[in-house]
């Protein structure tokens, strides 16, 4: 039994956890989290759809045709704080004294190549000139002017970006001056969202940066407006107290602060499947907030959304009119026959091998279940060495298969089979996903009735020099999805752009 006190009770109630939901958390620690068990790798023509430019057109005009009626909403996961983009640069500030050593010996001595590679590029960074203008007059050598800008852009008393999130750091420069990727999130949703002439995009951000978004939001909102004929409408969301994972000790009890607390911690970016829930749209597009792309490559990217959502609207169309027979009255053989094979063949539903054995009823039992399942159509980008997940065929424990997007943590590398499959992965996932997330009725599935809770990750943290088990709710593409209709389609590298170091900015897709 856990020991809970009247003030453990408190805190839960607070973050409105149950004891009950606790108790399964201690109760994962203990079992630990299987890996999964690749059944091989998903490739063109193998759970990866690829279609030709007039098969993309086609989805295209199908998709333009019929979004009037629907509402459309963007998703945008943004609550990534820059500390991570800038960590070496931050180490370069702590291990570099001007005054003592040339930038040069500095650079030779430690081999620090991400210093170098910054310096180099210095001017080409949208903050060069705002950064410049506060330091000029200040150094009297290169080493000087390095140290000084880069102190200056990271600071508290600088521009203080290491604090910034992620969306509102300037990331592409234009002659009118430099764009946030919140501000172009709002031109890439005046693409492909608009109807009506609004477009519907929703952030979830830190309680921290609530105000931060606000007024960005309030100074590039009307300007985007005017460029793009588009009247935005901009939601926020933060991730709930609730969705907070217990830490426990090693030997699985609930850790506790020096306070005598528990201690709870942010559950990862699978904890946003409750966010994502909230949303009421017809179709939502999920993005990152850091994958943008300036101005030249807008079109490409948004004509890739656009066939993305085509796709689903086509087989969307199809399900639900599978769906409603099934629930009418003349059910035939062949009716559970052609429901199966649209299954099997549009939405790469794998049936059990006991399934053609099962009576009439049984069938039509499977068949209900598998078709109303909220669907997601995930672009998938050619492997050229970009780390991420990447499109598989998985086989759960039951027997039953299905194409799921894998990180490497759910793989045993202990497994030479495994690792051989997990490296053949031909195509790797650039979150660029659509999801249709209502049934033939219109009705908003429950999507946490569609997680897998036995995907997520058991990690070992420190805290005040005691080491502890940290529990990550499933990723809201892995595990959190992992119980929806899945289609892969290749799209172009264009549509992948991340910037995960300060670094990522100087490649020519964030050169305006």
């Amino acid at each position: 039994m856990i020991d809970i006190t009247e003030a453990d009770l408190k805190q839960l109630e607070g973050k409105g956890i149950s004891k009950e939901k606790m108790a399964s958390q201690i109760e994962t620690f203990k079992e630990g989290i299987p890996f999964i068990h690749l059944k091989e790798t998903a490739t063109t023509g193998n759970g990866i759809s690829k279609f030709t430019l007039e098969e993309q057109n086609e989805r295209i005009a199908f998709f333009e045709g019929n979004k009037a009626e629907l509402s459309l909403l963007k998703f945008v996961p943004a609550s990534g704080a820059a500390s991570r983009m800038f960590k070496a640069m931050f180490n370069f500030v702590d291990s570099y004294n001007p005054s003592e050593e040339s930038l040069a010996a500095y650079l030779e001595r430690t081999g620090d190549t991400a210093a170098e590679q910054f310096v180099k590029g210095m001017k080409r960074f949208p903050f060069y000139a705002e950064i410049h203008s506060r330091i000029t007059g200040k150094y009297n050598s290169e080493g000087e002017k390095a140290f000084l800008f880069v102190e200056t852009m990271l600071s508290e008393t600088g521009l203080n970006y290491g604090f910034y999130p992620k969306g509102l750091l300037p990331f592409h420069n234009y002659t009118e001056g430099s764009a946030t990727p919140f501000e172009e999130h709002l031109k890439e949703a005046a693409l492909y969202t608009k109807t009506n002439g609004k477009a519907q995009l929703h952030f979830t951000i830190s309680v921290q940066h609530d105000t931060m978004f606000k007024e960005e939001e309030a100074q590039a909102s009307p300007k985007i407006s005017k460029t793009t004929s588009t009247q935005f409408q901009v939601s926020y969301s933060n991730q709930k107290p609730s969705t907070d994972t217990l830490a426990v000790t090693m030997e699985n009890r609930p850790f506790r602060n020096s306070d005598g607390t528990l201690l709870f911690r942010p559950g990862g970016h699978g904890a946003l499947i409750e966010n994502l829930d909230d949303q009421e749209a017809d179709i939502i597009f999920i993005k990152n907030i850091d994958n943008v792309v300036v101005d030249k490559d807008l079109e490409e990217v948004a004509r890739n959304k656009k066939m993305l959502a085509g796709v689903l609207l086509q087989v969307q169309t199809k399900a639900f009119e599978y769906a409603r027979a099934l629930e009418g009255e003349d059910i035939t053989p062949e009716l559970l026959q052609t429901a199966k094979t649209f299954l099997e063949h549009e939405l790469n539903v794998r049936f059990l091998t006991n399934y053609d054995s099962l009576s009439a009823n049984d069938q039509m039992a499977v068949l209900k279940d598998k078709i109303n399942r909220p669907i997601r159509i995930c672009g998938m980008v050619k492997n050229e060495g970009e780390p991420g997940g990447g499109p598989f065929w998985i086989e759960d424990k039951n027997g039953t298969i299905s194409l799921q997007i894998i990180e490497s943590a759910q793989v045993d590398m202990g497994n030479e089979h495994q690792v051989a499959i997990f490296k053949g992965a031909t195509h790797f996932n650039p979150v660029d996903i659509v999801c249709g997330v209502k049934n033939h009725r219109g009705e908003k599935y429950n999507l946490l009735n569609f997680v897998d809770t036995k995907q997520g990750f058991i990690t070992e943290k420190t805290k005040e020099g005691k080491t502890l088990k940290a529990l990550e709710l499933p990723g809201l593409w892995n595990g959190a999805m992992a119980f929806w209709n899945t289609i892969f389609v290749e799209v172009p590298l264009v549509t992948f752009n991340p910037v995960k170091t300060v670094n990522d900015l100087l490649k020519s897709s964030h050169q305006a």
